[in-house]
């Protein structure tokens, strides 16, 4: 068995399948983005890997299944304990991974990875309560436990956003094959060993790393997988759509986003300006973030001004040094794309108010950018460039703005800013996304729906609307007066 120091904390680099530990003779490398050093060689999974997991969470299922919401709501409670109990490593081993902030990973990230396997294991306990009266039956609506859930995860949030999948799929009785990120797939193996520490059974949750278009492929095309939830790029899911689709398995896709950051003229320009340094936070590495800001042209001068300000004041630097809010891209290869990003948009004509460089702070961190001069059509507003990269447009009436708003192919989120509630109501009903946020942003309420519309999504997730995908929904129609 393979084991690597990482922070300080022993992980394991291979496979947890069935619940040991499984060593491939092909490796990976894997680095940290903080200084683009070598961290460990991980297992590499094939379609060999990939079937012996598959299989294992075919075996455990059933017993699973038959615990029900209350037999597997104490074992989802020891787990999301057991990861609130080890925080502090997962955040460090997160940090020197991804290169994401500690600061966050510890007050954040991963007290949220805790809470969505305690929420989902609480929410299962309330879903057979359903009755749906007719006049000639009672409807007693079900949620059973769907089979074996594939879960491909993305590197910028591994860990919490790993959870986000495992709470629902095995809180609703599925059993677990998860795929980390490549690029960051230390924390999923701790997840493993914390799962097996509270008791989750073997075969329940299995964690197979390896390279997308091998691990990843293997798992998408596998005939024995019921349920299929990705995180990452468009163009990505639509490949797994098309492997999917040939067994006819159900797929749950939050992909990319392009969102608009609306700054209306009555808007509380002090709060609106931190919001929006704060887009550049994990060096813009987010799918939700405001990436378009779109402003009102009566007070995009001020607007500016304090938006300068309050970018003055963001730290680019080390991600594990507490001040630091942008740290540096996870890999040079997604450098040189969001570099290539700036440089075709400055080649176009495009000015940049600040920013569009290599930082002082190391090989893989790029100054937080804002660019002026952009066309809806060219490539920088229309495309996710996922780097500490804003563009800047502004707008004359609400019809425009929503123009603006709605001109791209994306549909994930969208922020406004303004103080009448009439108003930001009437744009926010307009906007093509699947969240909102109002005079906020992030505020993520598990109990709500979660999900991107156009091409950065099928599906909604949190709440009831998880257990509606990873559970079979089934209607007992009874005739009433029948039975004696």
């Amino acid at each position: 068995m393979s084991r690597v120091k990482v922070a300080g904390v022993e992980v394991s680099t291979d496979h947890f399948i069935d619940g040991a530990r499984v060593e491939s003779k092909r490796k990976f490398p894997n680095c940290s983005p903080i200084n683009n050093k070598h961290i460990a060689d991980v297992s590499a999974a094939g379609a060999e890997e990939v079937d012996a997991a598959v299989a294992a969470a075919r075996r455990a299922f059933p017993a699973w299944a038959a615990l029900g919401p209350e037999g597997r709501h104490p074992l989802l409670s020891r787990f999301a304990r057991a990861i609130q109990d080890h925080a502090r490593d997962i955040a460090a081993v997160e940090t020197e991974d991804n290169g994401s902030l500690l600061v966050g990973n510890v007050a954040r990230m991963v007290p949220r990875a805790a809470l969505n396997i305690q929420f989902f294991a609480d929410r299962a306990l309330k879903l057979n309560d359903g009755k749906i009266e007719s006049p000639e039956v009672v409807n007693h609506v079900r949620f059973d436990p769907a089979g074996v859930g594939a879960l491909i995860t993305p590197w910028n949030g591994p860990f919490m956003l790993t959870t986000w999948k495992v709470g629902p799929c095995l809180g609703a009785g599925d059993t677990a094959v998860v795929k980390p990120p490549e690029w960051a797939p230390l924390t999923c193996s701790l997840m493993a060993d914390l799962a097996a520490e509270a008791g989750i059974p073997p075969g329940v949750l299995n964690i197979v790393q390896g390279i997308g278009e091998e691990a990843g492929a293997a798992l998408a095309s596998h005939p024995d997988i019921d349920r299929l939830s990705f995180t990452g790029s468009t163009d990505t899911a639509k490949l797994i759509g098309a492997s999917c689709a040939r067994s006819l398995t159900p797929v749950s896709f939050e992909l990319g986003g392009k969102s608009p950051l609306i700054i209306c003229a009555d808007a509380d320009l002090d709060a609106a300006a931190q919001t929006a340094a704060g887009q550049y936070f994990n060096a813009g590495q987010v799918c939700l973030a405001g990436t378009r800001l779109l402003v009102d042209a009566k007070v995009a001068d001020e607007f500016q001004a304090k938006f300068r300000t309050a970018v003055s004041q963001v730290t680019v630097g080390d991600p594990r040094d507490k001040n630091t809010r942008v740290g540096p891209l996870i890999t040079p290869q997604h450098y040189k794309r969001v570099e290539g990003f700036v440089e075709r948009a400055l080649k176009s004509g495009v000015k940049p108010v600040w920013g569009g460089h290599r930082h002082s702070a190391g090989e893989l961190y790029f100054e937080p950018t804002l660019l002026d001069g952009v066309a809806q059509e060219q490539e920088i507003v229309q495309r996710e460039v996922f780097g500490p990269v804003l563009t800047w447009q502004t707008f004359r009436d609400e019809e425009e703005a929503i123009k603006l708003a709605n001109g791209t192919t994306y549909g994930l989120a969208a922020v406004i800013f303004s103080k009448s509630e009439e108003r930001a109501m009437r744009l926010a009903k307009q906007v093509v996304a699947g969240t909102v946020w109002v005079n906020c942003f992030f505020v993520r309420e598990l109990a709500a729906p979660f999900g991107g519309s156009r091409n950065s999504g099928i599906g909604r997730e949190g709440g009831n609307w998880s257990f509606d995908f990873y559970c079979d929904v089934k209607n007992i129609a009874a005739m009433k007066g029948s039975f004696a």
